[in-house]
């Protein structure tokens, strides 16, 4: 009677190549496993797409 609503974001977590950190965030178009993305805030080491994912939200 009462369906809820489901919202999936799409994510994509990049890993800096240098100091390993890892960054989360929304995904854009052209977003492709394993291409270098973009400069790391951290160290200014290169950036490779990791995982691409989503999340699902009942509302």
């Amino acid at each position: 009677m009462f369906s809820k609503k489901k919202i999936t974001t799409a994510y994509t977590v990049e890993q800096c190549t240098k100091c390993n950190k890892l960054i989360k965030r929304k995904f854009h178009d052209g977003d492709v496993l394993f291409t270098e993305s973009t400069k790391c805030n951290s160290c200014d080491g290169l950036t490779r797409i990791e995982k691409i994912f989503g999340e699902t939200i009942e509302q």
